[in-house]
């Protein structure tokens, strides 16, 4: 075993977009375990939008990150050493242990991971928190129906390409939105979706309509800003928006102006924000779904994976403006 763990602590609050020096790489020793605790080697960290948030002292769902502290973020790995009756030595595990290697744990918030036909990496995506937001936001606030028409946005992302294979497995038509035409055809020829608009072309409305022929019934919204906006005017009556992130707007210093609101009152829209962990309960189900469609090849998603702690600063920064193709993930190992 290593003599030191290596950390990855918030030094700065970011004010606009995030840079290097907003993070300080630290070596501490590996932590002790005491009665009723274990060693977790983390084995992949995953970088997700919420993390800006968790950078600010704004008001929000949840704590931010305090200055000097490790930031936070969703871990897979193996148990180094225990002292809890419940966990043993080579146990696979997930948990939220942040930017480090080792982390320590009571039980709390950890789950075993007990099934190996899945890449372990696959439990901090499409098996992990991005599959269960997609699913959750789509099933239970979109209710798509066979036959309507979905859009998503950052279609390739970790939330947006299950959101897009879901709706199809539904019987809807499903239509990507999404940065660049190597991902537009990621979108299509790999996820299965039946359009990709790729909002980089500068034809984000021309390209949306001769997409969505019949309207758009659902909208899940991922970025939020001038996407957003556009998005409400082909919205048909009744349809729903689900809005998981605005990644559009974590990093500027002047919030977008929505012009075309009055469409929500005019379509008679029906718009929730949500955060995945306020549907705990349905995180059973979700993976059982996911889980099984992955096995059967009906379901599949792609990874972005940077090697080492070290560049989990630089591969934030390039997640924030969409550098990213599918999951991002940092191997620590």
């Amino acid at each position: 075993m290593p003599e030191k763990n290596i950390q990855v602590l918030l030094a700065q609050r970011p004010m606009g977009m995030v840079k290097k020096n907003h993070f300080r790489i630290v070596h501490t020793p590996v932590p002790d375990i005491a009665d009723g605790q274990f060693l977790v080697r983390n084995h992949y960290l995953s970088l997700d939008p919420y993390m800006r948030g968790r950078m600010s002292a704004a008001k929000s769902y949840a704590q931010s990150v305090e200055i000097g502290d490790v930031m936070v973020g969703g871990t897979v790995g193996e148990v180094a050493a225990s002292k809890h009756p419940g966990f043993k030595t080579g146990d696979a595990v997930l948990g939220a242990l942040g930017w480090q290697l080792y982390g320590v744990s009571d039980g709390g918030g950890i789950a075993k991971i007990e099934d190996d036909r899945i890449p372990l990496s696959a439990y901090l995506g499409v098996m992990g928190m991005p599959g269960v937001t997609a699913y959750v936001g789509l099933l239970d606030i979109g209710r798509p129906k066979a036959g309507e028409t979905v859009v998503v946005s950052a279609a390739s992302g970790a939330v947006g390409s299950v959101v897009g294979q879901i709706a199809k497995l539904k019987g809807c038509r499903a239509v990507g939105i999404a940065g660049g035409p190597d991902k537009c055809r990621h979108v299509r020829e790999e996820l299965g979706l039946d359009a990709c608009v790729d909002y980089k072309a500068d034809r984000l409305w021309e390209d949306l309509v001769h997409a969505t022929p019949a309207g758009i019934d659902i909208y899940f919204d991922n970025v939020g800003g001038p996407i957003f906006d556009r998005v409400l005017n082909r919205m048909n009556p009744f349809g729903r928006i689900p809005v998981c992130g605005m990644i559009s707007q974590y990093n500027t210093l002047k919030p977008y102006g929505v012009r075309n609101l009055r469409n929500v009152l005019i379509q008679r829209l029906k718009m929730q924000g949500f955060i995945v962990s306020d549907h705990a309960g349905r995180r059973t189900d979700a993976l059982a779904d996911i889980g099984r469609w992955l096995l059967e090849g009906r379901l599949k998603y792609r990874e972005s994976i940077t090697q080492g702690l070290e560049n989990a600063p630089a591969a934030f920064i390039g997640l924030m403006t969409g550098k990213n193709f599918g999951k991002q993930l940092v191997k620590l190992i």
